[in-house]
């Protein structure tokens, strides 16, 4: 058994075996493009073992093919599994923390099934939700529930991007899904930000030429596509 297998087969999960606890996380809070998406993810107690046996762990130590994998599975399995996102518009109006936590707290909110203990990734509780709540640093090494959320957002959030991708080809999004790799900062200093690029990011505060004018009168907005 892996390393990784036996930290999670510690996790916190395991002590409420009574109770339906929700796992949330985010994916996209450094990306420069797009929205932040999180998911929210309610496992039957009596599966999280398995889960970690077939590969459930942090979404970062995963390829794309093993996240697609088991994002299908964890959706199969899961009691409820609900997406939530934040737009790039209040990622610039609210800052990257609070467009996050609102994020997790939408998906929370479309659960068709109410939990008694949402565990969250991180240090900062979310805001406002009527729910029990226990924060956890580090959550998708040491959670269950919070690793199957990591790779669910994780998944819908690529997939969300590759579709907007063929709208903005120049900034290679397919390839670096909204983060900053050299050839995506190449493209902002040429072309300048497209409508879906977070202004308040200093990396998107670049002048915008004609050609950004143009994306911004054909783009989609992040609420015209659906995840």
């Amino acid at each position: 058994m892996q390393a990784k297998q036996l930290k999670l087969l510690e996790a916190p999960d395991f002590l409420y075996t009574q109770e339906l606890i929700a796992g949330v996380d985010e994916v996209g809070r450094g990306a420069l493009f797009g929205p932040v998406v999180a998911a929210a993810v309610i496992l039957p107690p009596n599966k999280l073992s398995s889960l970690v046996q077939v590969g459930v762990a942090d979404s970062k130590q995963l390829s794309s093919g093993q996240r697609q994998q088991l994002a299908g599975h964890i959706r199969t399995v899961a009691i409820a599994c609900q997406i939530g996102l934040a737009s790039v518009a209040e990622i610039d109006r609210l800052n990257i923390l609070q467009a996050s936590l609102l994020a997790m707290h939408r998906a929370i909110s479309k659960l068709q099934v109410q939990p008694s203990l949402c565990l969250i990734d991180g240090n900062q509780k979310i805001p406002r939700l009527a729910i029990a709540q226990q924060t956890l640093v580090k959550g998708d090494q040491n959670s269950v529930a919070i690793a199957a959320a990591s790779i669910v957002a994780k998944v819908s959030r690529d997939q969300f991007i590759a579709r907007l991708a063929a709208h903005y080809p120049a900034y290679d999004l397919l390839a670096n899904k909204g983060y900053g790799t050299t050839r995506h900062r190449q493209a902002l200093q040429r072309l300048g930000p497209s409508p879906l690029h977070r202004r308040s990011f200093a990396p998107c505060r670049v002048r915008e030429s004609s050609t950004a004018s143009v994306l911004e009168a054909i783009a989609p907005t992040c609420t015209q596509l659906e995840l």
